[in-house]
C-alpha cells in the first residue's frame, strides 16, 4: 500500500525526516519492494554551477523539529539513487547473482524520473576509467565495483571501492563509537575557513580492530 520505511545501514529509521522522498517512493517504486540505495543532496549554487553532492547539507536534515524536517524538505530536497533490487512482490532476489538483481532493478524503474535515479552501471573498463575522472569534480570519491556474480549479502562488504586519492591535514572534531563495543568506529572530520570556522568535511572509519 502506501506503507514506505526508509532505513539507514545501521537499522536506523529515516522515514520521518524525509517526507519528499516517502512521497517519490509512493509515486514511482513499484508497489511492493525491497530496494537498496542512497539518499543524495544535490547543490546547484556553486561557483561553476555545477551540480555538486553535499554531504554536509544532508546530515543537517536529521532534525527533531517537525516544522524544521518540513522547511528543509522544501528548501534542501534529498533525491534518491537506487543501486540493487533485494525484493519485489513475493519474490526475493538477495541469492540471485549481482548482475541478475541489476537487470531487474533497471526492469522494474525504468520509468523513473529525477528526484528518483537508478545509478549508472558498465561492464566497459574504457567508460569506467572516463567515469572516474569526472566524478570527482562532482563530489564523489569514486566508482564502487561489483563481481557479476556475487549475492547480496547484509552487513557484508563484498564490492570494491575505487577512489580518488586526495590528502588533507584535517581536525578530528569528534568520533563516533563502532557497533562492536567500546572502541572507536569513525573520525568526524573538519577543515576551518578563512573566518576561522570549522566545518565538516567527512569521516573516516576504515580502521582495524587493533587500531579502533
Amino acid at each position: 500500500g502506501d506503507e514506505v520505511e526508509l532505513t539507514s545501514r545501521g537499522g536506523k529509521t529515516l522515514t520521518r525526516y524525509f517526507p519528499e522522498v516517502v512521497a517519490q517512493a509512493r509515486t514511482q517504486l513499484p508497489t511492493r519492494c525491497a530496494i537498496d540505495g542512497e539518499l543524495i543532496l544535490i547543490r546547484r549554487d556553486g561557483p561553476t554551477g555545477q551540480p555538486r553532492l553535499d554531504f554536509e547539507l544532508l546530515s543537517q536534515r536529521i532534525h527533531p523539529a517537525a516544522s524544521r524536517v518540513a522547511m528543509l524538505a522544501e528548501t534542501t530536497p534529498a533525491d534518491f539513487v537506487a543501486f540493487d533490487l533485494l525484493a519485489i512482490g513475493d519474490e526475493s532476489l538477495v541469492a540471485q547473482p549481482y548482475h541478475r538483481r541489476r537487470a531487474r532493478l533497471a526492469e522494474a524503474l525504468r520509468d523513473v524520473v529525477p528526484p528518483v535515479h537508478v545509478t549508472p552501471s558498465t561492464a566497459e573498463p574504457d567508460t569506467a576509467r572516463r567515469w572516474f575522472e569526472i566524478f570527482e569534480g562532482a563530489g564523489l570519491d569514486g566508482l564502487v565495483a561489483k563481481p557479476a556474480d556475487i549475492p547480496y549479502e547484509p552487513g557484508k562488504r563484498l564490492m570494491f571501492k575505487v577512489k580518488h586519492t586526495r590528502t588533507a591535514d584535517v581536525v578530528v572534531a569528534g568520533f563516533r563509537w563502532h557497533k562492536s563495543g567500546p572502541v572507536v568506529g569513525s573520525l568526524l572530520l573538519g577543515l576551518y575557513d578563512e573566518a576561522g570556522t570549522l566545518h565538516h568535511v567527512g569521516v573516516c572509519a576504515s580502521f582495524t580492530a587493533a587500531r579502533r
